[in-house]
């Protein structure tokens, strides 16, 4: 049997939970389709079928009659989150995702595909169109139906009011302008897999209200229902471009520079290598490096810091940042596909089709709660003139709405919705959440374990202490700096910082070279340096104790020594360590403050470890192996504790994936992206204590909204059989309780988690 493959489509018109069961329920339906995942807040469905010639032409012919457009999803970015390693092939949309690996990381190889918008343009001209992303809501297919209804409706009352014997027919007349779309999509559905739609309740009940001589009302609810539909887009179309606005920081055009001149070139059709030209005020058109120049970078509209970074060649940089006050020529290093947004939006986009416990839980109440009221909406219109003699014509009425308060479109929508605004929410702050599985179980993390080095710390080493013995301080560093200025050392490199942020003259030293194993050794004006450990200095110039004992103090606070000789003195010595990062104690501060305690596992060594913990007042663990980090994070676990695990994603992917949730620090690079349930993108503590706000927020949101969408049709339901509402309120109960629920999760994409 071939492989099955994975393809990921965008899908118009779906504007709430109700609207992706169904095209979940038509898909599945066809020959070849193995699994299916819908979002209606992404407008996505990612399709796992076997190979189908013409299978993009098969599902526009399913789709087509409930009211959806269907067309290829832009090539994706890199990797494929979900798949392994390898090519990807993509034609006709579909992504092949190899498990073996050909030696080729991630690599993009895509046949072209209709651009998105343009595709979405000519979609059948059905009813169902996203009135929140093609213009305005006039302008599409399902506002002028509306508009057509209500202007019938009009006509309907004052050619009622002018000659009243007409008025039945009339507003018959202006029901069926709005009913027929309706009904077709009704047996449209029932055919494919949802026979229980909305549509089907709604045309069974302005049906029933015609038949016992209520065609005013009839024709006012289907109005009313047109306009709940058309909000329920809006709403859904703003939900949408959340995420995708993120798109819009990237610049549509970038200046390449071509050596004696500037041309002006796409943005997306940069490649690896070509070097361009970023102006004053400019957003960076990619990723990339600079590799001339140096400027304040404002990264806000991507990582919400709000104090610009100086920046200068070697230095990374990310597309839709904002060059400052500095003329910069920026090495690109990754495709307009590949870059830092495109990888999140994709991956946003693939998490909202992942569903959350509490989603699926919601699902399955919704499966048995719609033929249970329409149930009891039978029982309604039957029993009470059946036993009691009452009014055929009341209860029926009763009853009909009953049936439009048993869709479930409000409690389907309130998980979702919620969720996919806090992903995107997330993604604007650097917070990549991958699914709302894993959002939902941020929320209830009790313990972080973090990994040291390149987490709590900068993963690379400063200079913390410089101390003159025969030498001054300045004079030390300059020294120190001759013998380092041209190594590549991760020490050497912090030395030469630190000699030029002091202003010490940093000259080449003559005959420098390195000493295995013990430091490195030069000349400069004719006297003989050596920068090493304080055992090797030992051997060239004695140390007293009181440099001794100095040593010993700087050793206990973790930091690595190194003594400078200058002929036969002691010169001084220079202690460096890889320091916390600026917000590791605020962040460990906010996740304590959340009831969130922390512990540090680490493979350094004992005393480092315990030195940088204490300054951080948290417990540490070192000298660990991968798998002893894994046990202790399953030790926690075993004392009824939600571990969050946050590490750089390689060496801790033992622990990583033992964790409730594994947590990766990456500053945007594929393996942050793709290792672990979540990613900090930008290397700050205070982000997982902000991550675990956000998704505390979100399910306080979704308890919101399960208590909207039950609490509107359960009243509307009591008020109903007391008789006291009839259709149209029924109709509010449905639609207008799924624009609330929908605004509601809205108010996550402006949640403030500092």
């Amino acid at each position: 049997m071939a492989e099955a493959v994975r393809t990921r489509y965008r899908v118009t018109g779906m504007d709430c939970g109700a609207c992706a069961a169904k095209v979940d329920a038509a898909v599945r339906r066809l020959p070849g389709i193995e699994e299916v995942s819908v979002s209606a807040t992404a407008g996505t469905m990612t399709v796992h079928h076997r190979p189908t010639p013409e299978l993009l032409a098969r599902l526009e012919a399913q789709l087509a009659p409930l009211g959806y457009g269907i067309a290829a999803a832009r090539p994706a970015a890199g990797h494929d989150g979900a798949s392994a390693p390898g090519h990807r092939h993509d034609d006709d949309g579909h992504d092949h995702a190899h498990a073996h690996d050909h030696g080729c990381s991630g690599h993009a190889h895509a046949a072209p595909h209709p651009d998105d918008a343009a595709a979405e343009a000519d979609l059948h001209g059905h009813l169902h169109v996203d009135a929140g992303a093609e213009g305005p809501w006039w302008r599409s297919r399902k506002g002028r139906l509306t508009i057509a209804c209500g202007a019938a409706l009009v006509l309907a009352y004052v050619a009622g009011r002018l000659a009243p014997p007409i008025a039945p027919y009339a507003f018959l007349a202006a029901m069926l302008a709005g009913l027929v779309p309706i009904a077709r999509r009704a047996l449209a559905g029932a055919r494919l897999g949802s026979p229980l739609s909305i549509e089907t309740l709604m045309t069974i009940a302005a049906v029933g209200a015609v038949a016992i001589g209520a065609a005013e009302e009839a024709a006012a609810v289907v109005f009313l229902f047109l306009v709940g539909e058309l909000l329920e887009g809006v709403a859904a179309g703003r939900a949408r471009a959340s995420i995708k606005q993120l798109a819009a920081l990237v610049p549509k055009t970038a200046l390449v520079d071509r050596g004696d001149r500037t041309e002006e070139v796409p943005a997306d059709r940069l490649t690896l290598g070509t070097v361009i030209v970023v102006r004053p005020g400019d957003r960076i058109a990619g990723d990339g490096e600079i590799v001339d120049g140096e400027s304040a970078i404002d990264e806000a509209p991507v990582t919400g810091e709000s104090t610009p970074k100086l920046k200068g060649a070697g230095e990374a940089v990310f597309a839709g940042t904002i060059n400052g006050d500095g003329v910069l020529r920026v090495r690109i290093a990754a495709a307009a596909a590949d870059n830092t947004i495109a990888r999140v939006i994709q991956l946003v986009e693939e998490a909202q089709e992942s569903k959350a416990p509490t989603e699926r839980f919601i699902d399955r109440f919704a499966r048995r709660y719609t033929p249970a009221v329409l149930a009891l909406g039978v029982l309604v219109a039957v029993l009470p003139p059946l036993l009691a003699g009452a009014s055929w014509s009341e209860w029926v009425y009763k009853g009909l709405a009953i049936l439009l308060i048993g869709c479930p479109c409000a409690l389907v929508i309130s998980t979702p919705a919620a969720i996919a605004a806090a992903l995107s929410a997330g993604a604007r702050r650097g917070l990549l959440i991958k699914g709302g599985a894993a959002l939902e179980t941020v929320g209830k993390v009790t313990a972080v374990a973090f990994d040291k080095t390149g987490t709590l710390t900068a993963g690379k080493p400063e200079v913390t202490d410089v101390i003159g013995f025969a030498r001054a301080e300045t004079e030390v560093m300059a020294l120190a700096g001759a013998l380092e200025r041209d190594s590549g050392h991760p020490l050497a490199r912090a030395i030469v910082a630190r000699a030029e942020a002091m202003g010490a003259p940093v000259r080449a030293a003559a005959d420098a070279k390195a000493v295995p194993g013990k430091g490195v050794s030069g000349v400069l004006d004719r006297t003989p340096l050596f920068l090493g450990s304080p055992q090797a200095a030992a051997e060239r110039a004695a140390l007293t104790a009181a440099q001794s004992e100095r040593i010993a103090a700087l050793n206990d606070e973790g930091k690595t020594v190194s003594v400078l000789v200058a002929g036969r003195d002691v010169a001084g010595l220079i202690a460096l360590r890889d320091e916390p990062r600026e917000d590791a104690a605020a962040g460990l501060a906010a996740l304590e403050a959340a009831g969130v305690s922390a512990v540090m596992l680490t493979g350094d060594n004992r005393r480092t470890a315990t030195a940088i913990a204490r300054g951080l007042g948290i417990e540490a663990h070192a000298e660990l192996l991968p798998q002893n980090k894994q046990a202790i994070v399953r030790t926690l676990q075993a004392d009824g504790r939600v571990v969050a695990v946050v590490g750089d994603g390689i060496n801790d992917a033992p622990a990583l994936a033992a964790a409730d949730v594994g947590i990766a620090m990456g500053g945007g690079t594929d393996v942050a992206l793709e290792t672990g349930d979540a990613a900090v993108l930008h290397n700050r503590v205070m982000d997982v204590a902000r991550m675990v706000r956000l998704s505390r927020a979100t399910m306080a949101n979704i308890r919101q909204n399960i208590v909207i969408a039950l609490g509107l049709k359960a009243l509307f339901l009591v008020t109903t059989i007391l008789g006291l509402t009839g259709l149209w309120p029924a109709i509010l109960a449905d639609t207008g309780a799924t624009v609330l629920v929908t605004l509601n999760a809205l108010r996550l994409l402006r949640v403030r988690l500092n």
